[in-house]
């Protein structure tokens, strides 16, 4: 029997591990234990500070919901959100870049027609998003379907007002036939991540900043192409080069414009100010 030493115990880890069945689970088992070894020598963890990152993990668990994903939002300062995107979704520079989820989406959004309001008259400046959704050829993308979802103008999400338990800022919205589309909602504005559960008390003891620029999120789950998760953010936003959860891109930048009341790209008329944003999403077919 060989017993167990400060030398010889991640071998001793790593042997066991690798008796996985599935060859896969035994290749992450096995990475992790050598890593999560030698950042504990790396660091010369102690047993308080061992034992304060296992009560970590418990309120992040604890904290965690349907509506409230901490542990997403960890990976999501860490950076491992955005690493784990850009090394999953190698795209064409010519396609739309994909960024993080995060961790407000809620499935089952409403279903809503070409420049449908997903504000429902909440609070803000009219938006109007719209332009085509085609493919690296210039081809449209008719009949696509993607989800939207925003903060609303307090820098809420609809899963942090524990009042609220209907659809808010968020929907399900398809192309024409000729590939354009148009999403009504109001602008967005930047806002600062949750702070007041576990991934907020480790930020706080850091000058690291909690802000996330003026953005939309959208999701796109298209037969015949990669799935796509982006965001479009406001050009001028303040936070855009200091994201907090590594997601901003350049080419998802976007002008938007104020309008005068008047006609919407809609066909609608707005008796206020509006904002307009215009982009071209493009999806890569699948191989």
């Amino acid at each position: 029997m060989e017993l167990v030493t400060e030398d010889n115990i991640t071998d001793l880890a790593v042997q066991r591990w690798q008796t996985a069945h599935d060859p896969r689970t035994a290749e992450l088992m096995t990475a992790l234990v050598r890593h999560l070894h030698a950042f504990a020598r790396e660091v010369r963890l102690t047993e308080a500070e061992w034992i304060t990152a296992i009560q970590w993990l418990n309120r992040t668990g604890q904290i965690s919901n349907e509506k409230r994903e901490e542990f997403i939002l960890a990976s999501d300062v860490l950076g491992l959100s955005m690493l784990v995107v850009q090394m999953n979704h190698r795209l064409d520079p010519a396609a739309t870049p994909a960024t993080v989820l995060g961790p407000f989406h809620i499935p089952g959004s409403p279903e809503l027609g070409y420049g449908g309001d997903m504000s429902d008259g909440l609070a803000g400046v009219p938006l109007y998003v719209h332009g085509q959704i085609r493919d690296l050829s210039g081809a449209p993308v008719p009949d696509a379907r993607f989800d939207v979802w925003q903060a609303d103008d307090e820098g809420l999400y609809e899963s942090q007002h524990p009042e609220i338990d209907e659809a808010r800022l968020r929907g399900i919205y398809r192309s024409r036939g000729d590939g354009t589309y148009c999403v009504r909602t109001i602008a967005p504005k930047g806002y600062t991540i949750p702070m007041d559960g576990p991934v907020g008390e480790i930020m706080s003891r850091t000058d690291i900043s909690h802000f996330r620029p003026a953005h939309v999120h959208f999701k796109f789950d298209v037969p015949g192409y990669e799935p796509l998760i982006t965001h479009l953010f406001q050009e001028g936003a303040e936070y855009l080069d200091s994201d907090v959860v590594f997601g901003t891109k350049q080419e998802l930048v976007v002008r938007f414009d104020a309008r005068e009341p008047g006609e919407t790209p809609d066909g609608g008329i707005s008796d206020v100010p509006w904002v307009e944003a215009r982009y071209d999403f493009v999806l890569q077919p699948q191989v």
